[in-house]
């Protein structure tokens, strides 16, 4: 399996922008899982530390329900690995696949875009309830944004650690 990531645009409307970003931030989580096998997936960085690569798939399928789902759309639904909203619970993949962390990953992200691609504009607001505050869909695409870029760089530890591949 070979992820295809295209480069954002040096000169686009805020929105493509936003959007090309957050696609490539995506596709470079999915890079730095290609070519591994499920118990190399699963493989933890350093004690004390559970991290590994299909946690952070699943950590990111969570953020990304939660944000686009969860606060812009208001759906009533739980996560999809805790029913008491404990995003810790993603992050232990011991269990896990990589079939079952990606395709709920790629469900997610798929709503996600649906959801973004129907909001009127980046002004659309929703309810982010462990803030008490309500949040425009600029927000959330610039959290999601900073939220895979700073996970990415754990993924790039992580999978040089695995079998040496370095570099995005």
């Amino acid at each position: 399996m070979t992820t295809e990531r295209i480069g954002p645009p040096l000169i686009a409307g805020e929105r493509e922008m936003l959007r090309a970003f957050l696609d490539y931030h995506r596709a470079t989580l999915a890079m730095k899982c290609d070519g591994l096998s499920d118990e190399e997936l699963r493989r933890q960085s350093m004690p004390p530390s559970t991290l590994s690569l299909l946690g952070l798939v699943r950590h990111m399928a969570e953020v990304e329900r939660t944000w686009f789902r969860l606060v812009i759309n208001a759906e009533e639904i739980p996560l999809v690995w805790s029913d008491t909203g404990d995003y810790q619970v993603a992050y232990d993949a011991s269990a896990a696949s990589r079939s079952e962390a990606f395709e709920a990953w790629q469900a997610e992200v798929e709503h996600s875009r649906r959801i973004e691609a129907e909001a009127e504009s980046l002004d659309v607001t929703g309810h982010q309830r462990k803030w008490g505050k309500d949040v425009s869909l600029r927000l959330v695409m610039l959290h999601l944004i900073h939220e895979y870029a700073r996970h990415n760089g754990h993924a790039d530890f992580l999978r040089e650690g695995i079998d040496g591949t370095v570099g995005a």
